[in-house]
């Protein structure tokens, strides 16, 4: 029986970890976490904000997710979508999920994120 998600795993090209570092801890207000040592070795970062974990792995032929996302639940959106503007992310809104306040925004290297609230 499936009981929560651990976390969701990004992928990112290599030598990324330095501007992925500033958009996940500047930007999204996450923490960086400790990789084990074992998986240090392979690159990439791991970053958590609550209970919520990111993870962006270094992929050799990386592509972006541009369909494909995390849906990460916030709570004062307005205010969150204006810190990511303020710190150059885009940000994107879309009024098409009923009961939810929504915007998509992305990575510095092209991985699409969707932040949501339910409203009501």
């Amino acid at each position: 029986m499936l009981v929560a998600v651990d976390h969701v795993q990004l992928a990112a090209p290599p030598g990324s970890e330095g501007a992925l570092r500033a958009y996940y801890v500047d930007v999204l207000g996450m923490t960086e976490i400790p990789k084990p040592p074992a998986l240090a070795a392979r690159g990439g970062c791991w970053f958590q904000a609550g209970t919520v974990q990111l993870h962006l792995g270094i992929e050799g032929d990386f592509r972006p997710a541009k369909k494909a996302h995390p849906g990460l639940r916030t709570t004062g959106i307005e205010a969150y979508a204006a810190r990511l503007a303020a710190r150059g992310a885009p940000v994107t809104w879309d009024d098409a999920l009923p009961g939810h306040k929504r915007f998509y925004s992305e990575d510095p290297v092209g991985n699409r994120l969707e932040f949501l609230e339910p409203v009501g």
